[in-house]
């Protein structure tokens, strides 16, 4: 049993107590009594507010399943949609736009404001992830390229166990062209360039051929180190972000080039989400320890993990500031040695048990997570904000906390964020409006408010980023009993999708987000299909998003190539003027008919053959299976988890949301049976046990599942799932994982 110390009316678990008193609190100078008491009335005041924003979501459900039960099918536009429209309005889905949904945030770094680059997400409760990620701002584009599919293994270019010459002689070429590209020369190419050499100022290139050149754009060459007649680096600037030209004769590659290049150092994620929700299981104080603990380490600087690697043991820390000589050959240029990062908090649904509170009935209850993650996150960050400016360790330089909150439902629930930072703030002593705020636009409610949810936080918003797999999950449950959803592959290309995908470009370019947010899209959930991304995403820049989401350090480096393809600012502001040109009522009118296209066919066009059918249960089966079994019995919210195919995916719960939905709504219409879905289950099991069986931690399911938690946990995720508050996979997981934990 969990001991707790009494502090006002707070029961606090004492592994969280200690964390605060010993650790948080002296780093950050806020006194003990100040801190406690404030907590202790923020949750008095705030938890019940919390608790009935939860009720007008089951409201509002209610509500929608009265109308799709006597509606049932899709609705398109004309007379239905406006039916549809005008009942969404009367029951508070829908809610006016603001006239004045203008963004005023202030002091935002230029990570997020100015500049366009990768976005990477990871679970805050792994210290080297984390580590990884704050160092993740620069990385090796020839490592990038020479480790994954980017590059063929055509022709004689395998990766092998040692290098390969014809792979190093692509990766060379390839890197060349991209210095062509982004720092072009006023004659000649890069490629087969023999020399770099700083004089009177100048970038001068000693060409293939002999002959010397220089960059078309003396601008862009902005630093070098070492001697300027033989430089150790080369730094130029393009679309706003860095590539590091080293240059090295003494290493393995460097010794075999013309020039002596023996890599060339990308500007990577701009920007990290060190992720406390979808990625990560933290049921219980001892877990949102480890996690709070991460994050003030993070922030101070302190954080190191001990990693092995190549059969040598060495201690990771953070990278400091990157220092060059000016051109001229006098003063120095900075440049930020880390990802600028954010902390993503849970969003207003789940409770936990590290504090119980006195509720008006007199009974404890579990704290609400959010108002825990607000109190504790935006704490921990003061010691970040205590800095100098000039610190090497510094993050925001702007004097900002940046906060990512998820699964909001409309206005009304900004709202309630908005002022749970403004009383953290006062609390602990912070400006108001210190906290920044990221609103996933992920819950369709909030697509079809999204004007007034960034006036419900115009001080705050910082950024806006669309989440194609939470979205889907909402827009499953909220049509639970509309009819049967279309198969996942025929759901990418649904109308609403597309609506909602520029939407959220429009909304934040029409809010003034350019030039003081990010306008993000989602992640690339594949990190070994390295070709396919540098093929597809691509999309995202050129959508006018200024970031995207990536699964890895590589991944981010690869990603950061489509920013110097695609100039987002400049692309922004043109797409900016084509909205403003444009009438806002008849842009309304017509988004938010694409936009609530809910993806249901009519009972009789759910003529799927058998086959069809059954590889949409084994695809659906696979993946939760896959997911929930080291979800519940390691703890392990975000992994690399086979597909059907094998192919490796980035999972965390939001796709475990789409599956267990797809799956209950299938049920609920008849298209498939409960047996059908048990056999199913049952089958998947086995194949998830022998894509695991490596793993010497991993408990089989198969002929097991009378007793094991994780497919127990999964089968309630499926035949529960209707009833789950918007489909979430929340509080069924940490029920099953407490009780895990527990034994």
């Amino acid at each position: 049993m969990t001991e707790r110390t009494a502090i006002h009316n707070l029961q606090v678990a004492n592994p969280l107590l200690s964390f605060i008193n010993d650790q948080m609190l002296p780093a950050t100078g806020v006194d003990k009594d100040t801190f406690w008491q404030g907590f202790n009335d923020i949750v008095a005041d705030l938890a019940p507010k919390n608790i009935a924003l939860l009720a007008e979501r089951d409201r509002i459900q209610t509500a929608m399943d009265e109308w799709h039960t006597a509606n049932p099918g899709p609705v398109s536009e004309g007379k239905a949609m406006k039916a549809y429209r005008k009942y969404l309005s009367q029951i508070g889905y829908l809610v006016p736009e603001p006239r004045n949904a203008q963004a005023t945030t202030a002091n935002v770094d230029a990570e997020l404001a100015k500049l366009a680059g990768p976005q990477l997400v990871v679970p805050i409760l792994n210290a080297r992830y984390a580590l990884n990620a704050a160092n993740a701002r620069w990385g090796s584009l020839y490592d990038a390229l020479y480790g994954t599919d980017a590059i063929s293994e055509a022709d004689g270019c395998e990766k092998g166990s040692g290098y390969n010459p014809q792979r190093g002689a692509k990766v060379i070429d390839y890197c060349r062209n991209v210095l062509d590209r982004t720092a072009p020369l006023k004659t000649g190419s890069h490629v087969g360039s023999k020399g770099y050499a700083v004089k009177a100022g100048k970038l001068v290139v000693t060409l293939a051929n002999g002959k010397n050149s220089t960059l078309a754009d003396a601008k862009q060459f902005v630093g070098y180190t070492g001697d300027a007649k033989a430089p150790a680096s080369v730094l130029f600037v393009h679309n706003g972000i860095h590539l590091d030209l080293q240059i090295n004769k003494t290493t393995p590659i460097g010794k075999t080039d013309p020039a002596g290049v023996s890599d060339l150092i990308a500007e990577s994620a701009l920007s990290t989400i060190l992720d406390l929700e979808d990625s990560v299981a933290a049921v219980d104080a001892d877990d949102k320890v480890l996690a709070y603990a991460n994050w003030l380490g993070i922030l101070q600087g302190s954080l190191s993990e001990e990693v092995q690697k190549g059969g040598k043991t060495f201690t990771r820390t953070m990278n400091g500031d990157r220092e060059y000589t000016k051109p001229a050959g006098k003063g120095t240029v900075k440049l930020h040695g880390r990802s600028l990062m954010f902390v993503r908090n849970v969003g207003h649904l789940m409770t936990n048990p590290a504090i119980l509170y006195k509720g008006a009935d007199g009974k404890n209850h579990e704290i609400p997570e959010g108002i825990l993650d607000a109190m504790v996150t935006v704490t921990c960050a003061l010691v970040d904000l205590q800095k100098k400016s000039s610190h090497p360790l510094r993050n925001s330089r702007t004097g900002s906390v940046y906060i990512v909150k998820p699964k909001m439902h409309g206005p009304a629930e900004v709202a309630f964020a908005d002022e749970l930072f403004g009383r953290v703030e006062k609390v602990i002593g912070m400006k108001p409006s210190t906290v920044k705020l990221g609103i996933m636009d992920e819950e369709r409610r909030t697509s079809a408010n999204l004007k007034a949810c960034i006036a419900a936080a115009k001080s705050r918003v910082a950024f806006i980023n669309t989440g194609f797999l939470d979205r889907t999950g909402d827009e499953m449950h909220t049509c639970m009993l509309a009819g049967p959803v279309m198969r996942k592959g025929d759901i990418k290309n649904s109308t609403w999708l597309g609506a909602y995908e520029k939407n959220n470009v429009n909304v934040g370019l029409a809010c003034g987000l350019r030039g003081r947010a990010q306008i993000g899209k989602g992640m690339w959930a594949m990190p070994d299909l390295m070709a396919d991304m540098l093929k597809a995403k691509i999309g995202h820049p050129m959508a006018g998003a200024n970031t995207a989401w990536v699964p890895s350090p590589t991944a981010a480096t690869l990603h950061a190539m489509h920013y110097h393809q695609v100039d987002v600012p400049a692309l922004q502001k043109q797409m900016e003027k084509a909205v403003a040109k444009q009438d806002p009522k008849e842009l309304r009118e017509t988004t938010l008919n694409a936009l609530l296209q809910f993806p249901v066919v009519a009972k009789d066009a759910a003529n799927w053959s058998e086959e069809d059918k059954q590889k949409e249960l084994d695809n659906n089966a696979q993946g939760i299976l896959g997911y929930v079994v080291r979800w519940v019995d390691q703890g392990v919210g975000c992994s690399k988890v086979p597909d059907i195919n094998g192919v490796g995916l980035m999972e965390d719960r939001a796709t475990l949301r789409i599956s267990s939905q797809h799956m209950a709504n299938w049920m609920q219409h008849g298209v498939v049976t409960e047996k059908q879905v048990k056999k199913t289950m049952e089958r998947m099991a086995a194949v998830v046990d022998a894509q695991n069986a490596g793993d010497a931690a991993y408990q089989p399911m198969a002929g097991n599942f009378a007793k094991s938690a994780a497919y127990k946990a999964a089968c309630d995720l499926v035949f529960k799932g209707k009833a789950q508050p918007s489909g979430y996979t929340e509080p069924l997981l940490h029920a099953w994982r407490l009780k895990v934990k527990a034994a």
